[in-house]
């Protein structure tokens, strides 16, 4: 048993020595960290007073909460163009995309006229169980109407979507129904489809397009090339123009499929976070299969990892033009209330070495911002030899040359065509009669098309109905001036947007893949190049790119972006 007097001093003595630890912890976390924990808290101290102060003593009542959201953006665009801020209720949706599921009614949506216009629903989500169609307009949510201002994109999904098994009820008009129609729906999951499009180009060369990476991309492609296994394809086109990247565990899974054993795939590395190497298993089933990937200046991120995992390992070639140049790592750091932050915390590197990220100055995006515009501008989409990369140069697993700092170059560079463009036709683009026109054509002929059940079926209605005539009246009567010449020279590529934009309305993604592709010249050099066994990479004998050769790519119609709920 202690004694009084021991017990007397004892919490002396624990004061004193936490007093101790407290001045030797201080001690070495300054010496160690060069102070920097001080200048951040000091920083962050400064701040919050700023806050407190405005709080307290500002001459109007301001609200404190939503300075923080909007001073988020601003400071993280001190650094890097990729690092972002994402609010609570935007966090809730924001990679609804990439983890291939939702939970919705099962519509694809556009707003038009302060009115939200049903353009397509998803096979086996709970509209098309209660019936809802294509053309139908919802007018009231939940028996209160919504039409008029307060319709927005942002409104509409906040009210379609909700928790799984939560219910929601639509009023809609549909044409030839005098009265309105309810409909309750008991939301689900809805699946994101990564994968537009699968099918065979030749008898021999299988094309699919991939339009993210996602969580469920892989078993997506393992599904697609077992359907063209089913078609004994003996060659694969990947379509990776327009993919503006996804997950980095996505893209090594699907260059793991085509790489043998022990490659390098990518790895990364940044100054807190030390290399990290991802390299193939073997245990991919399409090792020897020859390949063609597509990209162009929309190929982004995940999708540039894969290209250069594949050119850099002489795997395959890379066919279209050069792709992006994002090579920086984003990571989500989720605060308490549920918004986050994508903060850059490594770059990735490409088997040979090269980081592909293009030169930015922190702060300052404006220039970043445009650079595909700069690159337009400068010819790069028409000349091979107006590209620009001032980049480090790396060799591939044979020697081939490669360059850093500025995308992924392709082996056999495809050029935009412009032959076909005319002052009309890009006076109707820009004011936007395209889509308008098109939209306005579903809408009023769905019941005609009916009977169409594919693709060739609709394009033969299409032309019987004389739809291009319509569409240059329509623009007449929108006040664009008949200019006949013009519209002669124009008229095939008017033809392929107008009935392209049709055939994806009335059907889908797919269907206008395989009309559009018809006489895609990337397409074309592509089939070309199978057939001539170009699609293993070779050394020229002067170190240089092995084709010089050109060809002349039309670019394909935007589409209008659907939304989906």
């Amino acid at each position: 048993m202690d004694s009084p007097r021991h017990s007397r001093f004892a919490p002396i003595l624990i004061a004193v020595s936490i007093i101790i630890g407290i001045i030797i912890g201080t001690f070495f976390a300054n010496r160690f960290s060069g102070n920097r924990l001080n200048i951040i808290n000091t920083s962050s101290n400064k701040i919050n007073d700023l806050l407190h102060i405005i709080d307290d003593q500002y001459v109007d009542t301001v609200d404190i909460a939503d300075i923080v959201e909007q001073a988020m953006p601003r400071i993280l665009a001190e650094l890097d163009p990729h690092c972002s801020y994402i609010s609570a209720e935007a966090a809730k949706t924001a990679n609804d995309d990439l983890d291939g599921s939702f939970c919705g009614i099962g519509v694809q949506f556009t707003i038009k006229y302060d009115t939200v216009y049903i353009t397509s629903i998803i096979s086996g989500g709970p509209a098309e169980k209660v019936g809802l169609m294509a053309g139908d307009r919802i007018v009231s949510v939940n028996d209160e109407p919504y039409v008029g201002k307060v319709v927005t994109n942002e409104e509409t999904l906040h009210r379609l979507k909700g928790e799984e098994g939560s219910t929601v009820k639509v009023g809609v008009m549909r044409r030839g129904e005098k009265d309105l129609l309810s409909f309750n729906l008991t939301r689900g999951e809805i699946p994101i489809k990564s994968i537009d499009a699968t099918y065979m180009l030749t008898d021999k060369l299988g094309y699919v397009r991939i339009n993210k990476f996602g969580k469920t991309t892989y078993p997506e492609l393992l599904i697609a090339l077992a359907e063209l296994e089913q078609k004994n394809f003996k060659g694969l086109v990947i379509d990776l123009r327009g993919n503006t990247g996804g997950y980095l565990d996505s893209a090594i899974q699907l260059v793991n499929e085509f790489l043998p054993a022990n490659k390098l795939i990518v790895y990364t590395e940044g100054r807190k976070a030390r290399r990290e190497d991802f390299k193939s298993d073997g245990r991919g089933s399409y090792q020897k299969l020859p390949l063609i990937v597509l990209t162009d200046e929309g190929t982004a991120s995940a999708a540039e990892i894969f290209s250069g995992a594949i050119q850099d390992n002489d795997r395959g070639i890379i066919v279209g033009r050069r792709s992006f140049g994002k090579g920086l790592v984003q990571k989500p750091v989720v605060f308490s209330d549920g918004s986050l932050i994508h903060i850059t915390i490594s770059r990735y590197y490409t088997p040979s070495g090269r980081c592909i990220q293009k030169p930015y100055v922190n702060g300052e995006d404006k220039e970043y911002e445009y650079d595909i515009a700069n690159r337009y501008l400068h010819g790069e989409f028409f000349n091979e030899d107006s590209i620009r990369q001032t980049g480090d140069v790396y060799t591939t697993s044979i020697g081939r040359k490669v360059y850093g700092g500025g995308g992924i170059m392709p082996d056999y560079f495809v050029a935009e065509d412009t032959t076909l463009f005319t002052t009309y036709y890009q006076e109707v683009v820009q004011k936007g009669l395209v889509s308008q026109f098109c939209f306005e054509f579903t809408d009023n002929n769905r019941p005609r098309y009916l009977n169409c059940h594919n693709g060739e079926e609709v394009l033969k209605q299409l032309r019987k109905d004389r739809v291009i005539q319509q569409f240059i009246n329509y623009c007449d009567a929108k006040g664009v001036k008949r200019r006949n010449n013009m519209i002669l020279k124009s008229q095939q590529l008017i033809e392929k947007v107008i009935h392209g934009v049709i055939l994806y309305n009335l059907l889908d993604m797919s269907e206008y893949l395989k009309f559009i592709n018809k006489d895609d010249v990337t397409i074309l050099k592509s089939i070309q190049l199978f057939n001539d066994q170009l699609t293993t990479p070779t050394l020229p004998k002067d170190e240089q790119a092995t084709d010089k050769e050109t060809a002349y790519a039309t670019p394909n119609p935007t589409l209008r972006g659907w939304l989906s709920a």
